[in-house]
């Protein structure tokens, strides 16, 4: 059982989110805390002057309140929106938080994951804590 669990939140549509969190509430202890955690990609300044002043901050908010809803379905979680490169910044996290397991949906790697890695391959090799990949 653990006490601090990690949950990485991808939107993406080939993603299944359900799997994760049963995993998480089946893995924590009745006291244990659990964050869904969402990374924000930056977008190019070049294609931010495209868009509205106020899109990155309602987008934001948007995520905001998915990840509480789905934190509203487990006991004792929160959901985070942060923002920079999605594998980089859930080892930055996890390092300054502590977790005791990282729980993270994966897609069925090819052959472009074998030469670029992906982001459960990052913090599966990175990461100073156990990691549980979901597929």
């Amino acid at each position: 059982m653990y006490h601090n669990i990690l949950v990485p939140i991808s939107f993406d549509p080939d993603r299944d989110v359900s799997a994760p969190l049963k995993l998480a509430q089946l893995l924590a202890t009745p006291e244990g805390k659990i964050t869904l955690l969402h990374v924000v990609e930056q977008i190019p300044s070049y294609a931010i002057s495209y868009m509205p002043v106020e899109y990155m901050a309602q987008a934001r908010n948007a995520l905001q309140e998915e990840l509480e809803a789905l934190a509203q379905t487990l006991p004792n979680a929160t959901g985070l929106v942060i923002e920079g490169h999605s594998g980089r910044s859930i080892l930055d996290w996890a390092e300054q938080n502590n977790p005791d397991l990282v729980i993270m949906a994966s897609h069925r790697p090819g052959m472009q994951d074998l030469l670029l890695g992906s982001t459960a391959a990052q913090v599966v090799r990175h990461a100073a804590c156990a990691v549980h990949v979901v597929r």
